[in-house]
């Protein structure tokens, strides 16, 4: 039996996400929901069936922020699962994350976001990330693909 629930799923759910660099900015989003609501991440969402990965992150990305990107190199594919206190898994995501370059578009937060900004990498500490967002930066960063200066 097929279940499309996010809490308590019946198999992994597949998810999406760009790292948008534009300079020295990176395209941030406030969760609405959850897991992680409230904190800020990089724009993203579920892969649809039939959908090209690379389809998926742009779709994301431009209906969370307005921002249309084209879809570079993979960053990373992450496990993320959190469980209940009785040890029971509430959610399960494969999140398989790329880098993005803006190429058009007018950031503006859809209603799945609480906020959408650039954020400059010099003020990054001052936002509360995913530990997920945390970990592409840092490999982002390692790759030379963003500067900390």
């Amino acid at each position: 039996m097929k279940s499309d629930r996010r809490e308590y799923p019946s198999f992994p759910k597949v998810g999406v996400g760009g790292l948008v660099i534009d300079k020295d900015k990176l395209l941030l989003i406030k969760r609405a929901y959850e897991p992680s609501s409230g904190l800020w991440s990089i724009p993203g969402g579920l892969l649809e069936v039939g959908e090209e990965l690379e389809e998926a992150v742009a779709r994301e990305i431009e209906e969370e922020t307005g921002i249309k990107v084209e879809v570079k190199e993979l960053l990373g594919v992450f496990n993320f699962v959190i469980r209940d206190e009785a040890g029971k898994v509430k959610y399960h995501y494969v999140l398989i994350d790329f880098l993005a370059k803006p190429v058009g578009g007018k950031l503006r937060p859809s209603r799945e976001t609480l906020d959408a900004r650039w954020v400059s990498l010099k003020d990054i500490e001052k936002y509360s990330l995913t530990r997920t967002t945390r970990r592409l930066i840092s490999r982002a960063v390692e790759r030379g693909l963003i500067r900390e200066d």
